[in-house]
């Protein structure tokens, strides 16, 4: 492929880019400016003032269970284009069932791995 095959993917990623900037630019610019006092800075729980701890802490397994969605989640990105343009490199005699191969044995070692280590299992 040429350079020039990569032009248009180059100008929707600068358009998109500067579309990014003049929308936060324009809330910045012309967005209303709120006052900091105490009260509106405080917690609202259904008209009563907020008691004990204002930050709970949460359980380390919410943040593993999120970060294994995405994961496999990316996974699946991956595959789903695979599939699609998987003849035109069978038709263009490009060997590409080895590295997906290769790719999922990956993807199914690490669940394995976390299979074993307990991080699917919510309560121990």
């Amino acid at each position: 492929m040429t350079p020039s095959a990569y032009l248009p993917f180059l100008i929707q990623a600068v358009i998109a880019a500067g579309l990014t900037g003049l929308v936060i630019s324009a809330s910045t610019f012309f967005g209303q400016r709120g006052r900091h006092t105490r009260i509106k800075d405080s917690a609202y729980e259904c008209g009563v003032p907020g008691e004990g701890v204002v930050h709970t802490r949460y359980s380390v397994k919410f943040y593993v269970t999120a970060l294994l969605f995405m994961l496999f989640d990316l996974e699946i990105v991956i595959l789903i284009p695979w599939t699609f343009i998987y003849r035109e490199f069978l038709h263009q005699h490009i060997p590409i069932f080895g590295p997906i191969l290769f790719f999922i044995f990956v993807l199914v070692l690490g669940l394995v791995y976390e299979i074993r280590k307990g991080a699917l299992e919510w309560e121990r």
